[in-house]
């Protein structure tokens, strides 16, 4: 059932960056064709290759961005609240690149892409501001390149373990964030490449027990890991 979102969910969307700088009339444009709808999980969103009809703000739950090609998926990125995908493909009227499908229960926004493109066109505010999170994006994607191209698949993961422990606040046992066949994917690895990864780390102070990575010696780790900003922060 498609319904318009309530007033407490145009205040999550009105605090995105993407949209704090545009004229409220124009806020009013956009929220006038868009519809809120909840999504059980594993349900396909978009498909790769599909026309861009919406512009997808994520509100509650988790989304996986991934892709497939000659019998094989890898997974591209996870959205959580408050965030949009995909915003290039609605720019530009294109096709989308990638697959979208809930992880969880999610509640998720739909925006036409009509509607954005035609604001974008008259309002300086939030067309800088698409600009910006479109520069901000791609600089994630070189970022990610550079992991996957510099690094062997057992620094990929020790990297990840250090973001992982900077998203938990620094503790040194967190909880996985998703499956690990999942992060195999992610990393660009083998779910058997994987589990020898995590028998890998040992010796540099890392142990996975089920679901949860437990730090036993932050400095043997990072000596190995050797993280890089101008990789691993992707707040810049």
């Amino acid at each position: 059932m498609r319904l318009r979102p309530p007033e407490s969910d145009f205040q999550n969307i009105r605090s995105l960056d993407l949209f704090t700088e545009i004229a409220d009339q124009h806020f009013d444009v956009l929220m006038r064709g868009a519809y809120v709808q909840n999504f059980p999980p594993q349900i396909e969103l978009i498909a790769e290759g599909d026309t861009c009809d919406f512009l997808h703000v994520v509100l509650s739950g988790s989304v996986d961005l991934f892709s497939s090609w000659n019998g094989r998926e890898t997974s591209m990125a996870t959205v959580r609240p408050v965030s949009t995908f995909i915003l290039a493909a609605t720019v530009k009227d294109a096709p989308y690149l990638m697959s979208a499908r809930t992880l969880e229960k999610s509640r998720i926004v739909l925006v036409p892409s009509k509607d954005v493109r035609s604001v974008f066109d008259i309002d300086p505010g939030f067309a800088r501001a698409v600009v910006t999170e479109l520069a901000q994006c791609y600089r994630s994607v070189v970022k990610n390149t550079k992991d996957l191209k510099l690094r062997t698949s057992l620094e990929r993961l020790a990297n990840y373990i250090l973001r992982q422990q900077r998203r938990a606040g620094g503790a040194t046992t967190f909880e996985l964030q998703f499956e690990k066949r999942r992060l195999a994917s992610f990393l660009g690895m083998t779910p058997e490449n994987l589990s020898r990864a995590f028998k890998g780390l040992q010796p540099y102070g890392v142990r996975v027990e089920g679901s949860q990575f437990v730090i036993l010696s932050q400095s043997d780790l990072e000596r190995f890991a050797k993280p890089n900003p101008l990789i691993d922060d992707y707040s810049t």
